[in-house]
């Protein structure tokens, strides 16, 4: 067991959370138990996930998305009101990190996901390692367009949405898990042949097509498995606790 502060001071200060700008609040988003010794992890904290936690007897669930986005409904009331309910019935603590997830040099999802699929990390196209959302690297071996989305597929398991933009060989590949498309603009301006995210828009199609680089749309919910993962094997290898990751289907 450990004391729930000690936690989420030891995550906030590893993900360096207080130096990110962010759409939601980065830490302890519903206080439970005050120790800690089950630690469960997912990408959403959907009700589904919740129920998980509560069947298992958690203490504390950590996800990449949690509650209190900006501009979102502020009643406690519908799904939020059930949703808060079920954590506050047995007293499960819940711990969100969206940002400082994405960045962490080791542990984030842009880390994970680079381990996942082989590649090698040159740094990042907006920041420092550990800040910047937008990493920059290189495949095991030039692929062309089609390789690539194969390789994705047999790695994350969910075929990815390919817009090809060009025909060379890709040898240079940037990359932001999640609802990134947008940083398309910036991948192509640090010289990438391709850029992967996890969502697409429909404008995402024009500005590959027209910039001359390829997208790949390989699944929201598929590009940000690893990042919670990776931080709750560490949180139980750091102060022996439990942990276990249960991944809820998501299509998107």
């Amino acid at each position: 067991m450990i004391s729930r502060d000690r936690l989420v001071h030891t995550c906030h200060e590893l993900l360096k959370a207080d130096a990110f700008k962010d759409y939601t609040l980065n830490g302890l988003q519903v206080a439970g138990s005050e120790t800690v010794g089950k630690v469960m992890t997912g990408v959403t904290a959907c009700q589904a996930l919740l129920d998980e936690a509560v069947a298992w007897g958690a203490d504390l669930v950590l996800v990449h998305h949690g509650y209190f986005w900006k501009n979102e409904p502020v009643a406690i009331a519908g799904m939020k009101r059930r949703r808060l309910g079920t954590l506050m019935a047995h007293d499960i603590n819940l711990l969100a990190y969206h940002l400082p997830l994405d960045a962490h040099a080791a542990l984030g999802n842009n880390a994970r996901l680079a381990t996942e699929l082989g590649f090698t990390v040159e740094g990042c196209v907006d920041g420092e390692m550990g800040e910047g959302l937008i990493w920059l690297g290189a495949p095991h071996a030039p692929m062309n367009n089609t390789e690539l989305g194969h390789h994705l597929a047999q790695r994350l398991k969910r075929e990815p949405v390919v817009i090809a933009g060009h025909d060379r060989p890709i040898e240079r590949i940037a990359w932001c898990t999640g609802g990134a498309q947008d940083m398309i603009i910036q991948a192509c301006e640090a010289g990438a042949d391709a850029f992967i995210s996890g969502e697409i828009s429909e404008r995402t199609t024009h500005l590959a097509r027209e910039m001359g680089i390829s997208y790949y749309a390989a699944g929201h919910h598929a590009t940000e498995r690893y990042g919670v993962q990776a931080l709750g094997e560490w949180l139980a290898s750091e102060f022996e606790i439990e942990h276990r990751f249960v991944d809820i289907d998501n299509p998107a």
